[in-house]
């Protein structure tokens, strides 16, 4: 038996939490399917070692390589999905990140939208999400943002004085923009405190802006907002001609389910999206659904990333570092020399012991660590990473292999301007870092093994498009060859810049959303 909804969502992270919510207020029936269940608040959720070292919340599920090596993915499946772990930076993409952009190790392509169509969403998106910043530090702004409604973070003292030894050598370090539930004139009554487990942690205050407490918990008592957790989805059923999605099947611990709408979107993540997609082949869709231009699971991207872990020549006073970044670099190297993009640096968050030991497996060999980088060190211990942009590449894919088996087929590249930022990155530390024990490690050096944040901002694998023989979807992530069927996660992008994807993918599910308002006015009648 099917049950019927107006629409399904499938997904409850960033995009399709934010999608149900902005369609919540038209009265429409919505079911939420979320393979996960309920994150528990639990005293582990700030527990160093049930968090890295144990890894209590990540995925046990495996993929696979393209030599068909087994690992971890850095994934997690609760509701809220991978945002209840994130570190909360919001940045807004760049104008020109929606244009072609020609890197040192290829062509960025352009986007079907620019950054006009997503402007009024990125603003409505900072004020839900309660980002804090400061408008006019950063050099790639276009200088007619609107000003923050909350203030940026204040920087803790080590943090401060990393700023201002980078702006003795002209560069201009910026306040990060981050998602929290902060109010700094009160601290007593605030419901962040600052405290040193925020990125890689869920919030056991709720005081992360995520999609967890912004957009899953306040639907979850409306008469017309369904969740259903545990159940994941396994394929989409079509009717006959392919252009309609008729069924959503799903496992639940009740056996199989199915579910129907009017309209379904995928939110599932770039990979799993990917994969439902294309396990659900059937004869109007051989290659798998929506995927006449074998575009689905291709130009898979994640952000080449490096991570650094310094001491600092002194003691400094680091409980919250996550407050900094620097974009001087992004379009090119401004001392002149290299005119193609290098990439974005942000300070991460503090790492004590148990975090740097259960992370370093991941991308470092523990023998490599040095005593000197235990608890003891926490004090001294500076954090920041490298992003820089992964061009799309079409064999840079997610497959479905035998068995269901996940399969990752990737080749890294495009690495030039971003170990040129790393370079200038280690430069720029001398005088201010103790280089006796400096830890960086590219993950490019780890053969096709997937890095320490390899899977975060994972992107790209249903990308959209004007044109159906290269996309998947249209310029509304609507499929070019299904009537209902959307998607808002991060599949849909057809770049991945270099910074934070979570920004974009909630104020690009807001306007997907306002374009489903209107399609629903005309289509579905209103519920009693």
């Amino acid at each position: 038996m099917t049950t019927r909804f107006d629409i399904v969502v499938i997904g409850s992270g960033a995009g399709g939490a934010t999608l149900a919510q902005r369609l919540a207020p038209t009265g429409k029936s919505i079911l939420i399917l979320e393979r996960g269940e309920h994150l528990p608040r639990e005293a582990e959720n700030w527990s160093p070692k049930a968090v890295f070292i144990e890894r209590r919340y990540r995925t046990q599920e495996r993929w696979y390589d393209r030599e068909g090596r087994a690992f971890t993915p850095n994934t997690h499946y609760w509701v809220g999905g991978n945002t209840t772990f994130y570190g909360a930076a919001l940045m807004r993409m760049r104008r020109r990140d929606f244009t072609e952009v020609q890197h040192a190790g290829g062509v960025s392509p352009a986007w079907p939208i620019g950054l006009s169509d997503l402007a009024p969403y990125y603003d409505e998106a900072e004020r839900l999400w309660q980002v804090h910043g400061l408008r006019g530090e950063d050099p790639t702004e276009t200088g007619d943002e609107p000003p923050y409604l909350f203030p940026p973070v204040h920087h803790d003292p080590g943090v401060a004085a990393l700023k201002g030894h980078w702006e003795t050598q002209g560069w201009r370090p910026f306040s990060l923009p981050i998602g929290v539930k902060l109010d700094q004139d009160r601290p007593v009554t605030s419901t962040c405190i600052k405290c040193k487990t925020c990125g890689g942690y869920p919030c056991l205050l709720k005081a992360k802006c995520d999609a967890r407490t912004l957009a899953v918990e306040p639907l979850m008592d409306l008469p017309n907002v369904t969740l259903l957790t545990g159940r994941k989805v396994l394929r989409l059923e079509t009717d006959g001609p392919g252009r309609t999605v008729t069924d959503v099947v799903c496992e639940s611990p009740q056996g199989e389910e199915r579910w129907a709408g009017d309209i379904v979107v995928l939110a599932a993540g770039a990979v799993n999206t990917a994969l439902i997609l294309l396990a659900s082949a059937n004869g109007a869709h051989p290659n798998g659904l929506a995927n006449g231009s074998d575009q689905v699971g291709r130009n898979y991207m994640f952000h080449n990333s490096t991570a650094m872990i310094s001491l600092t020549a002194d003691h400094q006073q680091i409980t919250f570092p996550k407050t900094l970044a620097v974009n001087d670099f992004y379009w090119d190297d401004p001392r002149g020399g290299y005119d193609f993009p290098m990439g974005h640096i942000q300070l991460l968050e503090y790492m004590s012991g148990q975090t740097l030991e259960g992370q370093v497996e991941e991308w470092l060999p523990p023998a490599l660590v040095p005593d000197a980088l235990s608890g003891a060190a926490a004090s001294r211990m500076l954090s920041m990473l490298v992003i820089s942009e992964d061009l799309p590449r079409p064999d840079n894919r997610i497959r479905l292999g035998t068995g269901g088996r996940i399969e990752l087929d990737y080749v890294f590249g495009n690495l030039d301007g971003h170990e040129r930022l790393v370079r200038t990155l280690k430069e720029s530390l001398d005088g201010f870092v103790d280089h006796a024990h400096p830890i960086s490690q590219h993950h490019f050096q780890f053969d096709s093994l997937l890095p320490l944040y390899g899977t975060a901002h994972q992107c790209g694998t249903v990308r959209f498009g004007a044109d159906p023989t290269t996309s998947a979807l249209d310029a509304d992530c609507k499929a070019h060859e299904l009537d209902n069927l959307y998607v808002v996660d991060t599949s849909f992008f057809v770049s991945a810049n270099a910074v934070n994807p979570t920004l974009t993918t909630v104020a690009n599910a807001m306007r997907v959303g306002d374009h489903l308002i209107e399609r629903l006015k005309t289509r579905i009648p209103a519920q009693p």
